[in-house]
């Protein structure tokens, strides 16, 4: 009796622990997010937007974790979110030669993507193009979390 008491001792301190490293994990990139840019300044960049796509909910690889929705304009200076993405730690901006859906289609297509730049915020973005970079060579944008290799989302732009 007083093993089982210890085993059941151990198990829920074991069970704790990991539900919170697991929210850990989930809230500390809400609490450090930078303030978001405002639906005026994503909308100030619009006029230089040469495409636009749509982030959705409903790819293969989305889930209740990994989603993203709202409105993309990709521009030379900067490509921009006006929506929200599910939080996440690690979020990098890729853009693609070919549209993926999936994270073995990521992984795939990996070494022919361009990692654009750091997500800090959830809802709205903005990641500026680094110098040289011709978004025009590619057709799609993607997020991806890196430290966890997620997909969370991505959208065709041509």
């Amino acid at each position: 009796m007083k093993l089982l008491k210890s085993l059941l001792l151990i198990a829920s301190h074991l069970a704790t622990l990991a539900i919170g490293f697991a929210l850990g994990v989930y809230a500390l990139p809400i609490v450090i997010a930078p303030e978001a840019p405002t639906q005026q300044e994503i909308q100030s960049g619009l006029p230089a937007a040469q495409w636009t796509a749509t982030f959705r909910r409903d790819l293969k690889d989305s889930d209740a974790l990994h989603w993203g929705e709202g409105a993309v304009s990709i521009s030379p200076q900067a490509i921009s979110l006006l929506g929200r993405l599910a939080p996440g730690p690690d979020y990098k901006l890729y853009l693609s030669p070919e549209f993926v859906e999936t994270e073995a289609d990521f992984m795939r297509l990996k070494p022919k993507m361009l990692r654009v730049g750091d997500v800090k915020t959830f809802n709205n973005f903005i990641v500026p193009v680094p110098q040289g970079v011709d978004p025009a060579k590619f057709n799609t944008v993607i997020v991806w979390c890196e430290t966890f290799s997620e997909f969370i989302t991505a959208a065709k732009y041509r």
